[in-house]
């Protein structure tokens, strides 16, 4: 018999975490001490372990019958259409599938479906039609495979999160109208969240899609149940996409002198960066791949493209070591007689991690059961992977542990299938749901997530400005004559 949430809340309220903001670099935590010394003050002033005890540790009927029937939801239906999704993955912008599947659910209980929203074919909204004026709940999803060199797969569970985010959505949609609740749940289907061309949540933002969102919940594999504690971040740091063409001039490779050898330009300016690595911070990654190198051994190559990905933790240094790899490109050019373009594919960047959410889900996950708990506060992170969305509506992205292998790979793949994923997927439903209840619910609760995020946005500003004074440029003089 499981044992109901308020009787398991009260054994747990005394270790309820505090949530502490934790900004990732050294640097950042000592150029923006006074920004995290106001975060501090913010998060003390909001008392959040009494806020936590009061939500989760009450007995509340009604919440505990929308936990209940998305626990019913998942059972029934939707952990199956989890383990259909994981074995016909799709990726980026092929999504069609899956969308089907997820959209004809969403229409069959009782949401209006918008296919192909922000010129995006496998994006949409589902907005139920029953809602009423209110807070309006978002429940975002994505359903897009990896790009793997033997076959595609869903190495990063995103397979789940569409049936978990309609489980959650399907039970508070109900509980608001048969308890006359003022609220509604609009549900987003955002695609192609591994490809960065274009990044569609920001797309979908800047279209508008997500306009009249009160907060957003997504939920996310992991190998951990954690909670990030509140700031700015990003899930996977900064990210500039920059892809670098390179173009030559054909002859046959017997003389090769007659050309010039687009593929040499892309070889050099791999080269050029890992000369770079030693004086660029630890924290800063450089990742590439050439998609374009050439057609036949025996011409010269008169194009070639690479495209990397430059990441950093902040979006300020992540410019110095992006501006040092363009140049690494332009070097690369000269010393093979190329010419390089460089074109910024896309970017993604900080967002805003709130604590009065992220503790919330948190006390649920670990009264409902997660495994591999980590106790202590993590570095902050938002509950989408762009920051635009995340920079402008608060939320909360949920990751408990659902798989014991790494991130992309084919063993997270095999756990979505199995014990792991399926009891991982059951408590992100059930905890998505009762953060959603509680925010239609509770007003105070409500104020508080709104007076949170407003101030975060506000100091993020400040942040960005102390971090402009930690990363100085030297002064490299001209060479001296002998």
């Amino acid at each position: 018999m499981r044992v109901p949430l308020h009787l398991a809340a009260l054994t747990l309220l005394a270790a309820i975490p505090t949530s502490a903001p934790t900004q990732e670099t050294p640097t950042e935590k000592t150029a923006a001490a006074d920004v995290i010394r106001r975060i501090n003050e913010l998060e003390r002033s909001l008392a959040l372990p009494q806020l936590v005890a009061r939500l989760t540790g009450a007995r509340d009927a009604h919440r505990d019958a929308v936990v209940a029937r998305a626990k019913e939801l998942m059972d029934k239906e939707l952990l199956a259409m989890a383990d259909d999704i994981t074995r016909h993955p799709e990726t980026g912008w092929k999504e069609e599938r899956s969308v089907k599947i997820l959209t004809d659910y969403l229409t069959a209980h009782g949401f209006d479906v918008e296919p192909g929203v922000a010129g995006l074919k496998t994006a949409f909204v589902a907005r139920y039609r029953r809602g009423a004026p209110g807070p309006n709940l978002g429940v975002i999803v994505e359903y897009d495979a990896l790009r793997g060199t033997s076959r595609d797969f869903h190495g990063d569970q995103h397979s789940a999160q569409g049936p978990v985010g309609l489980a959650a959505a399907v039970a508070v949609a109900e509980f608001l109208t048969s308890s006359k609740t003022p609220g509604t749940v609009t549900v987003y289907g955002t695609p192609a969240e591994e490809l960065a061309s274009p990044a569609a949540k920001t797309v979908m933002y800047n279209a508008g899609v997500f306009k009249g969102a009160d907060v957003l919940i997504r939920s996310h594999s992991s190998t951990a149940t954690q909670v990030p504690g509140p700031g700015f971040g990003s899930c996977c740091m900064n990210i500039n996409v920059i892809h670098y063409t390179f173009s030559g001039a054909p002859a046959h490779q017997l003389q090769a002198w007659d050309g010039r050898d687009a593929l040499m330009g892309v070889i050099e300016l791999f080269n050029h960066i890992d000369g770079l690595r030693k004086t660029l911070r630890p924290e800063a990654k450089v990742q590439g791949i050439i998609t374009e190198g050439g057609k036949a051994p025996n011409v010269v190559p008169d194009r070639a493209v690479a495209e990397f990905w430059i990441r950093y933790p902040d979006p300020v240094y992540l410019a110095q070591v992006t501006e040092r790899v363009n140049d690494a490109a332009r070097g690369a050019g000269l010393a093979t007689g190329t010419k390089v373009r460089i074109d910024v594919d896309s970017s993604s960047r900080n967002g805003i991690s709130v604590a009065t959410l992220n503790d919330v889900a948190f006390a649920y996950l670990r009264m409902l059961g997660a495994t591999k708990v980590e106790e202590a506060p993590g570095r902050p992170l938002p509950y989408e992977e762009t920051g635009t969305v995340a920079t402008q509506i608060p939320g909360v992205g949920v990751t408990v542990h659902s798989s014991n292998g790494g991130y992309h790979t084919f063993e997270m793949e095999a756990d979505a299938l199995g014990e792991v994923g399926h009891h991982g997927f059951l408590l992100d439903a059930q905890a998505m749901a009762a953060v959603l209840y509680h925010f239609a619910t509770d007003a105070p609760y409500r104020a508080a997530v709104k007076r949170e995020f407003d101030a975060l946005k506000g100091l993020y500003s400040d942040y960005l400005a102390a971090l402009r004074n930690a990363y100085p440029l030297p002064s490299v003089p001209e060479p001296a004559g002998n």
